[in-house]
């Protein structure tokens, strides 16, 4: 069984709390985390993002932005990046992830841009490409989770 799914943005605010949702539905007997790599701790996710993922029944109105941390890199079974640069970044800083980290895309050859600041059609492209990404995992992954 797969211990934990860990995705990584960067203030974890948009991004990687809307990846956390969108996986731990498809596999919910899965333990999925978010982090950022420049987290801005403390703060909820996106207004904008909390309303479109109510739109698709995923509630993540109680999500707090937390920064990556070694033990959360260390607990994951597999950490998804949205950008190859930011999968490069987390192997420089944690030497011990490569070979567990990959960017959300890299099945689909795409990196998932920031929408933070670019308003809520950069949010539905954001969201349109990781429910793609994802979906590229998941019989990957859930082979791993059953």
């Amino acid at each position: 069984m797969m211990s934990e799914i860990l995705f990584i943005c960067e203030g974890n605010i948009c991004r990687s709390p809307m990846a956390q949702s969108l996986m731990a539905s498809a596999l919910p007997e899965t333990s999925v985390a978010s982090a950022g790599l420049n987290a801005m701790a403390g703060h909820g996710a996106h207004p904008i993002a909390v309303r479109l993922m109510a739109q698709r029944g995923l509630d993540i109105s109680a999500h707090v932005a937390v920064p990556l941390v070694p033990e959360k890199v260390h607990a994951a079974e597999i950490v998804l990046t949205m950008t190859q640069a930011q999968r490069k970044r987390v192997e420089l800083a944690y030497p011990f992830s490569v070979g567990k980290g990959y960017r959300v895309g890299h099945r689909t050859q795409i990196d998932i841009d920031d929408p933070y600041r670019f308003g809520e059609a950069a949010f539905e492209a954001c969201i349109a490409d990781l429910e793609r990404a994802l979906q590229s995992w998941l019989h990957v992954l859930a082979k791993h989770t059953a």
